[in-house]
């Protein structure tokens, strides 16, 4: 008996269950519906306001021509020519009238202003899809005790990015927004409720979702996952897209229920069991270049520097702006690299020379670059990106320099191939002393000039960069790596140093050429210094000069519009015996050796 009444009692709750299950697809099905529903009617209020912003501008452009023909007719009216003929024509029986009116129309007048064109109000814009095109700073003002300071803000940059055949969807707050959307063609903006009528205009080839903390999806994705997440999902599984899930911040436990539907997880975390994907500087917008204005006459400290309600692109102009940060114990290290791969000192007080240095350890820790390349390693996809890889054009004319310049080579980083034109001798030297690295010697003819001479190696070079160095000259351990990383955030064809360090044996004095010269576009760098794009030379070639070379390059790069950036003054000292072009353009550092001031 009390079977049979357990038994009813099961069928009586399968019943239940199974009405409430027929409810809740019912009513599913009806969530369906209004959602395709609320699709169409954004879709028609879309048009709608298409249509509308169209007839708000053929009624602008109606209204403005108007005013054009208006203009011209009273243009008309006060010409001098009208003036006169008007004159002529009332006064032609009356001497007197025709002479005031001949006097009056002889008189300047003023002619009325011509229009211009208004902006539509109301009328949408066309949405510029470059990286950064819609995330630039807005606050232009700093108060420092009471006092107000005009800046003017750091332009993001638009553009490239680093791998334009790749597309990725991203959720992600301001900060990590920022730090990927150079790395590839990004789709952002996307809700729970539109992103199946957003993501099939450019479907992407992943998925990126951070632990975000504000906006549509931060619910979605904390405690239970959220219908409008798991719909995400399904749709991109339906499509072969890869998503992963990056914990920058937060209780993981918050959510580990939604990042265990993603195929893909990875945290900052050092105590969480995910792989690592940490912050890096973006090169693009973490960099030295400076603000228009300069930077201020004070160290700030972190508060000071960063008031809690700048938007991230105010926060790239305010890294630029003190003389030094004052940071205190705790800061956390991606806030420490950033402000560093600014430029900006961190520490009580300015100082160029530990700048240059935390600059340089802040992009050797990582740049989003290669924490993107690790990311797309781990997932399956391709990638794939330009390099920076170097060849090195070595030029010998007098063999007593050949140890000493090759080994200003050896002590380079990152070169792959070093093009040697020099005495015999030089091939198996250099073979030895840079033993990693692809050699290839050319014997010069003996009346081929040092311009000749590059010439004849430019089309032996094969990577993507070309570095010509001088034999003369020293070279610190970093020259290279320093001067490659400009073209990571500059938009130069060809990169060098306009300003730097120069030795001059006879007087013994170190002198500093062009200190404000760092960092900007300028008409001409210094040959020894050179680094382009291999494709640029090869279009530009070299004078058949030995002395002067370069200042026919750099004319002929201001002549077809060719980009030449100064980098920092570090790393390298020019060395001639003397030198009365510099004595007058350099400033005196000191009688003594350059190297303890270049080399870093």
């Amino acid at each position: 008996m009390a079977q049979a009444e357990r038994a009813a009692e099961l069928a009586r709750l399968l019943d239940a269950a199974q009405s409430r299950l027929a409810a809740a697809e019912q009513s599913a099905e009806e969530a369906r519906v209004l959602a395709e529903q609320l699709g169409e009617a954004e879709q028609r209020l879309e048009a709608e306001q298409a249509a509308a912003d169209k007839l708000r501008r053929e009624l602008a452009e109606q209204r403005f021509q108007a005013e054009v023909a208006n203009w011209k007719l009273s243009s008309i009216k006060v010409a001098r020519w009208n003036r006169l003929g008007d004159a002529i024509k009332s006064g032609k029986s009356n001497p007197v009238r025709l002479a005031k009116g001949l006097r009056g129309a002889a008189k300047p007048v003023k002619r009325p202003t011509a229009p211009k064109r208004r902006p539509v109000a109301g009328a949408g814009k066309a949405k510029d899809e470059r990286p950064g095109a819609a995330f630039q700073a807005t606050s232009t003002t700093r108060t420092l005790n009471g006092a107000s300071f005009k800046l003017k803000p750091f332009r993001v940059p638009t553009g490239p990015n680093t791998r334009p055949h790749l597309t990725a969807a991203v959720i992600a707050d301001p900060h990590a927004e920022a730090l990927l959307r150079y790395e590839w063609r990004q789709t952002t903006g996307f809700t729970p409720r539109d992103f199946a009528r957003v993501l099939p205009l450019e479907v992407p080839h992943l998925l990126v979702v951070e632990s975000v903390t504000q906006g549509p999806w931060a619910e979605e994705i904390t405690g239970e996952p959220g219908d409008g997440l798991r719909a995400l999902l399904a749709w991109c599984a339906e499509r072969g897209i890869r998503t992963v899930f990056w914990h920058t911040g937060g209780d993981v436990a918050a959510y580990a229920a939604a990042a265990e539907l993603f195929e893909h997880r990875f945290t900052t975390d050092l105590t969480v069991a995910w792989p690592r994907l940490q912050f890096g500087v973006q090169p693009r917008v973490h960099n030295p270049l400076p603000l228009a204005g300069g930077r201020i006459d004070r160290v700030l400290t972190l508060d000071q520097l960063l008031p809690g309600h700048l938007a991230y692109p105010d926060v790239l102009t305010s890294y630029r702006w003190p003389a030094a940060a004052d940071c205190p114990p705790g800061t956390p290290q991606w806030r420490l690299a950033e402000i560093a791969a600014c430029g900006t000192p961190i520490g009580d007080e300015p100082d160029a020379r530990r700048a240059h240095v935390a600059l340089r350890r802040a992009y050797q820790m990582g740049t989003m670059t290669e924490r993107i390349d690790e990311l797309l390693d781990a997932i399956g996809l391709p990638s794939a990106r330009a390099t920076l890889n170097t060849s090195v054009l070595l030029p010998i004319l007098d063999p007593y320099l050949m140890e000493h310049a090759l080994a200003q080579a050896a002590k380079q980083s990152g070169v792959d191939q070093l093009i040697v034109i020099g005495p015999p001798e030089a091939e198996l030297r250099a073979r030895d002393v840079l033993p990693d690295v692809d050699v290839i010697y050319r014997r010069p003819q003996p009346s081929m000039t040092e311009g000749a001479m590059l010439n004849s190696g430019i089309d032996l070079c094969e990577a993507d960069l070309v570095a010509v160095m001088d034999p003369r000259d020293v070279y610190g351990a970093h020259y290279l790596s320093d001067l490659r990383r400009a073209f990571l955030f500059s938009t130069a064809d060809i990169v060098g140093k306009a300003a730097y360090y120069a030795h001059l044996r006879k007087p013994q004095a170190t002198l500093l050429k062009q200190p404000d010269a760092e960092y900007s576009y300028l008409p001409e760098i210094a040959g020894a210094t050179l680094l382009a794009r291999r494709n640029t030379l090869r279009e530009l070639r070299f004078a058949d000069l030995t002395d002067g070379w370069d200042e026919v390059l750099m004319r002929q790069c201001r002549t077809d519009g060719i980009k030449v950036f100064s980098a920092d003054r570090f790393g390298y000292v020019r060395v001639r015996d003397e030198d009365r072009w510099l004595l007058g353009a350099a400033h005196l550092v000191e009688y003594g050796s350059a190297e303890p001031h270049a080399l870093i």
